[in-house]
């Protein structure tokens, strides 16, 4: 592990020949989240970022030293939890996350249009996330592919409409942004483009609303303040889910979730939110990866070894 070498691109090229699993529309859909390698104790060991850890307390979200992993996996379908895991990449300090996630889907749908996955007839491929990315931001950088994002807003944020068309004879700047739509403030919402109602399982009665071409107002701070003229409009529908009870017996709260498409039905309402919640399916991938094989047992020091051990 300190000193041994493995073809990386080669195995990422076997990887994405391998037959996957897809939705019953046949689309390919990819959760991408990170896990991280803690190390709380290797003093030494450089590259260490402090990662969020829950679980170590009660309601408190200790930062823990580790090496964290961003780690791509395609999703399947039915009563079940397993993940084909099609690549992990470690996040070094000083790393834009969203951009290093960017640039690992660009690459990992390059590598499936060479290896057949992709023709160009099929749907387009469906990457799921949960709220640790900034979902616009990453719908954005990757435009230029085949490819849709669906991922969890917190349920704070604000969000502008579509502007309304210019009258006649105004003068003056034209606005860029509609009204808002608050979150937190039913009275901005308004009717709903699709209203779906579902008989689960586990979750009982789950009724999805569905907002059309809501985008968040950009402003020149973080990763837009290198943007050049004007900052873009990233459009997208909004979907709210609502259940009746959760397994675990704790009161559900609504989740929001945004998807870069546009012009939702309600078939697309129903697929979107139950492909996000099949993105939990990663979890159990990690938890497999730590518990049962063994990723994180052996004490390396290095960050190059660890590359390779993972």
């Amino acid at each position: 592990m300190a000193r041994g070498r493995i073809d990386e691109e080669g195995m990422r090229r076997a990887l994405a020949a391998v037959p996957l699993p897809r939705a019953a529309d046949g689309r390919l859909v990819l959760a991408v989240d990170v896990t991280c390698w803690l190390r709380p104790d290797a003093h030494t060991s450089p590259e260490r970022i402090l990662c969020h850890t829950y679980g170590r307390g009660k309601d408190q979200h200790i930062p823990v030293p580790g090496w964290p992993y961003s780690v791509v996996v395609a999703l399947e379908g039915g009563r079940t939890s397993w993940t084909a895991p099609l690549d992990a990449r470690r996040l070094a300090p000083g790393d834009d996350s969203a951009a290093v996630t960017a640039q690992q889907l660009r690459e990992l749908v390059q590598r499936l249009i060479n290896a057949g996955q992709l023709q160009p007839r099929d749907p387009d491929v469906l990457v799921v996330t949960d709220a640790g990315y900034d979902v616009p931001r990453l719908a954005f950088l990757l435009r230029d592919l085949p490819v849709q994002v669906l991922g969890r807003m917190r349920s704070d944020r604000v969000l502008r409409r579509s502007c309304p068309p210019r009258l006649p004879g105004t003068i003056g700047r034209p606005p860029r942004h509609g009204g808002e739509f608050v979150f937190g403030d039913p009275a901005t919402w308004g009717g709903p483009g699709t209203r779906t109602v579902t008989e689960t399982r586990l979750y009982g009665t789950a009724t999805a609303r569905s907002r059309d071409r809501l985008h968040p107002r950009l402003t020149h701070r973080s990763a837009w303040a290198v943007a050049d003229g004007a900052l873009p409009v990233i459009e997208g529908t909004v979907i709210r889910l609502e259940v009746d009870h959760l397994p675990s017996g704790a009161v559900p709260k609504p989740v929001w979730l945004w998807w870069s498409g546009t012009d939702a039905t309600a078939a697309d309402t129903d697929r979107l939110w139950q492909a996000f919640l099949r993105r939990f399916d990663i979890e159990h991938t990690f938890r497999l990866f730590k518990q049962t094989l063994g990723w994180t047992c052996p004490k390396i020091r290095t960050p190059e070894a660890v590359d390779r051990w993972t």
